[in-house]
């Protein structure tokens, strides 16, 4: 979908969307500022869709969704969702917290893999727009209560979304529990700055400000060590095309079919977000850059998308179509003392921050 409108602002109004087949109904917000566009889900906490200009003022959707609740009931993408309790991977489902083993939910193969086969990604969110000092924005809510998913503890989560006037979209998660146990929220937004039905993100060029990264084993593990990214195909210190190496000959890549890894940001975790990733389409002159406070950003090319279903713009998504960067704690960090740790306890309050900022060149 391609638009031309000059830059205004929408406060956040919502219409039905569709029904889940319990018969709950789910709703879609959209809002506008700054000249971003953005519509958001109850279902998932999901991102159908945010729209930014080109360098010559076009308009089109850069992140993938489906037109309908269908597409996202038949996906197991994590299309645009918000994720927990626990992004990425815990290996062999279960971690150990205070002396107590916790067998977790299996999503896929043997691991947990984003909180489960029915974390946040599947469900309906309370959500509530507001417009403050010039931002528009949505506040979203969840209680996920105590072995959802084989997790510890009520947990209560609170997701802000908010446009500000310079057309950033901005990301800040609070969680708190009555038990001890492990969070690690994020989005599972794909990229396409070209436009979300423009075919394969190859030609993107990308930098990370990250000198090492986890590699991982079986399963798309860690093992555990940092690694150097000089001299490897996983070096995006400077701006990289993403298919420059991305069929390199590198066990690495080799376990995940391309990149689906965590990098490790030489800020480490930060009280306000710092600089991450850098996103530009040369074709359209759209540049996106991350700052977050997060010590972790995964990087997946998108291996994983098979056709099937279509999406918005009316074009089945393929391989490569798409791109995730996902702030974060790393993978597996719930059985690694020696990575940053993902432990909350009552009286704490967990908080992450990612802002996504939008130009051209």
């Amino acid at each position: 979908m391609t638009t031309d409108h000059p830059h205004r602002t929408h406060p956040p109004v919502s219409k039905p969307f569709g029904r889940l087949p319990d018969g709950t109904e789910v709703r879609r917000w959209f809002l506008e500022n700054g000249g971003t566009r953005l519509s958001v889900l109850t279902y998932g906490g999901i991102v159908q869709s945010l729209e930014t200009p080109d360098r010559h003022g076009r308009y089109e959707n850069v992140s993938l969704g489906f037109d309908s609740l269908d597409g996202y009931l038949a996906s197991d993408g994590f299309l645009g969702a918000l994720i927990g309790r626990y992004g990425n991977r815990i290996a062999n489902g279960r971690f150990t917290l205070d002396g107590t083993r916790h067998f977790l939910s299996v999503a896929r193969g043997e691991h947990t893999l984003h909180g489960g086969a029915n974390g946040f990604d599947r469900r309906v969110w309370t959500v509530h727009g507001f417009t403050r000092d010039g931002d528009v924005g949505l506040v979203l809510t969840l209680t996920s209560p105590d072995g959802e998913m084989g997790f510890p503890g009520t947990l209560r989560v609170r997701v802000l979304y908010t446009l500000t006037p310079t057309g950033a979209w901005r990301v800040d998660y609070e969680a708190v529990t009555d038990r001890p146990t492990v969070v690690n929220l994020t989005s599972h937004v794909y990229w396409n700055l070209a436009g979300e039905s423009s075919g394969p993100v190859l030609d993107h060029e990308l930098s990370l400000t990250a000198s090492r990264m986890t590699p991982v084993g079986t399963g798309l593990i860690p093992t555990g060590r940092l690694a150097p990214v000089a001299g490897t195909p996983f070096d995006f210190r400077e701006p990289t095309p993403v298919g420059s190496r991305i069929d390199a000959d590198s066990p690495q890549l080799r376990h995940a079919g391309g990149y689906d890894h965590n990098w490790v940001l030489d800020k480490g975790v930060t009280a306000v977000p710092g600089p991450a990733a850098t996103l530009r389409d040369p074709g359209s002159g759209r540049v996106m850059r991350i700052s977050t406070t997060e010590p972790g950003i995964q990087f997946y090319s998108g291996n994983s998308l098979d056709g099937s279903p279509v999406g918005s713009g009316g074009r089945a998504y393929r391989r490569r179509d798409g791109l995730c960067l996902e702030t974060q704690h790393f993978p597996d960090a719930a059985n690694r003392t020696a990575f940053p740790s993902t432990v909350l306890r009552p009286g704490e309050t967990y908080r992450s921050s990612t802002v996504h900022f939008f130009a051209v060149t």
